[in-house]
């Protein structure tokens, strides 16, 4: 049989064509966005930094705790309800910092409705609250920042320290208000299940009570990582991109309450770790929120490179000062060398002589 043309000189390839569809899922597997959010985050340590956040927190959440149970003592001293649903909402909110009725967590929630700031324990906690929250606010804001990398904002040192501090009094007044509403949401819930005449222990109920509590965490550590990306970090993000990458924060938040009764129960189960499982599987929780938190920024940030948008003010408006720079080099260049053009024109003119008539009658061209 006659081959046909070309069919020597392009013998088929296959291992080569596997090869290229290789490299080609690869090249899209590392340029899917999650993957380049893991690589944005590694890339700017971000398990170290969440390892810092972590050890700055454990002390801030010890002390704000003291702190906040002695002034909250003082607004809700008549309301038993909702000082036990506050304890709740912390509960909720970080797992094993405040022990439930089996015993598993660090703090007696006991011991906190006993506290009081009036005291040389009291001023001690005060004492370390303070420095602990301007230790980790702004531990907090250089963090995300490192992710976005944005410089260091050019805002006083002073007026940096009373941000923080007001941040973490607004903070502590947010988990007030949550609270509260947290157990008039409850107390919705149950009066409609009584309504509807519904026991309120059946599974049904147990988890329509905790679907409930749980959208009040998401919806609470939302706002907070919102006002954490914008406010604390001074970070310019546009609207959409602030909303979801927050609600992603704030979704991985809600599954790591899920899973750290689990975690909890995890570390305690082991012999070797058994005498201080409460403050180890503490530690892992707030270690895995630190890491959200970064990972939910670097998403936010990987999104705005794509579009070619910087978070910091300051940034921006050198990046725009620069272009316009550019933009009046390059047009400066441009007429320069048209003037260089219209010279070498003018030049050219003058040196070629203009031919000249000849005097005589009206028939120039006769010889």
């Amino acid at each position: 049989m006659r081959r046909r043309r070309g069919e020597e000189r392009h013998p088929a390839r296959p291992g080569i064509d596997d090869d290229q569809a290789t490299r080609s899922r690869a090249a899209r597997v590392a340029t899917a966005r999650p993957v380049r959010v893991v690589g944005r985050y590694v890339g700017a340590k971000g398990p170290l930094l969440a390892a810092g956040l972590t050890y700055q927190a454990l002390f801030a959440l010890f002390a704000g705790l003291w702190v906040g149970f002695s002034v909250a003592g003082f607004v809700v001293s008549g309301d038993e309800a909702l000082r036990d649903q506050l304890v709740v909402f912390i509960r909720t909110a970080v797992p094993g910092l405040i022990q439930d009725s089996s015993g598993a967590g660090v703090v007696d929630p006991d011991a906190l409705l006993d506290a009081t700031v009036f005291g040389w324990t009291g001023a001690i906690a005060l004492v370390g609250l303070l420095l602990s929250s301007i230790t980790l606010f702004g531990g907090m804001r250089d963090s995300v920042r490192t992710i976005f990398r944005a410089p260091s904002p050019a805002t006083p040192f002073l007026r940096l320290v009373l941000r923080d501090l007001g941040l973490a009094i607004a903070f502590g007044a947010a988990v007030v208000v949550s609270a509260t509403v947290s157990l008039l949401s409850t107390t919705a819930v149950r009066w409609a299940l009584h309504l509807l005449d519904l026991s309120t222990s059946s599974p049904a109920s147990v988890l329509l009570l905790r679907a409930t509590a749980l959208v009040l965490v998401f919806l609470f550590d939302a706002v907070v990582l919102a006002a954490l990306f914008r406010v604390l970090a001074g970070l310019h993000i546009p609207g959409r991109r602030l909303l979801v990458g927050s609600a992603i924060g704030a979704a991985g938040f809600v599954a790591l309450t899920v899973v750290g009764g689990t975690l909890l129960r995890a570390t305690g189960s082991n012999p070797l770790l058994a005498s201080f499982a409460a403050i180890i599987g503490l530690l892992i929780v707030i270690d895995l929120l630190c890491q959200v938190l970064l990972l939910a920024a670097a998403w936010i940030a990987v999104g705005m490179d794509d579009i070619g948008v910087l978070a910091d003010p300051h940034q921006e408006a050198e990046r725009l000062r620069v272009l316009e720079e550019e933009r009046l080099a390059q047009e400066a260049r441009v007429a320069s060398r048209s003037r260089r053009a219209v010279s070498a024109v003018r030049g050219l003119l003058i040196r070629v002589p203009l031919p000249s008539r000849r005097r005589g009658g009206g028939d120039g061209g006769r010889r």
